[in-house]
């Protein structure tokens, strides 16, 4: 790395920290991210299953309308309301997730990170952004306070 740029404190490699601690932090960090994603869509899901089972109301209510209660009856008893997994809906999916492997998985990425990388977050993406950027140019400061020392003055 280019020694007259410097990285951020919150963000320079620890004292000791080598390129695989770098390596294995930042990939468990870039894998939470993914699961982050994934828990994203099971919230999706949760909200769109919920809606659909909501628009059921509708649908028993125009097939009763139309004269063929005994259908609306049907859609009431077999589906509004149903299971989407054995004893489940997506609430409880979401609370077994949420307590289970996604607080095992946030909490064993901030211990890997606290005992290697002394906490620090994002030390790989600061160290390519520090490869990556081009020193004095407008636009690739090397932090938010360099940035704004460039930023032209207020007219």
């Amino acid at each position: 790395m280019d020694e007259d740029v410097t990285i951020d404190p919150a963000h320079t490699r620890p004292a000791g920290a080598t390129d695989d601690h770098v390596a294995a932090s930042g990939k468990f960090t870039e894998a939470l991210a993914y699961l982050e994603r994934a828990r994203g869509h099971l919230y999706s899901f949760h909200r769109l299953v919920g809606e659909a089972d909501a628009m059921l109301d509708e649908v028993i209510e125009h097939l009763e309308a139309c004269g063929n209660e005994a259908l609306g009856r049907r859609v009431a008893e077999e589906l509004q309301g149903r299971n989407v997994l054995p004893g489940r809906w997506t609430f409880q999916i979401v609370e077994e997730f949420d307590d289970g492997y996604y607080t095992v998985f946030r909490d064993l990425e901030t211990t890997v990170r606290n005992e290697i990388m002394e906490g620090k977050r994002h030390v790989y993406e600061a160290e390519m952004k520090h490869n990556r950027r081009t020193a004095g140019r407008p636009g690739h400061e090397a932090t938010p306070a360099e940035a704004d020392e460039s930023a032209p003055a207020p007219a």
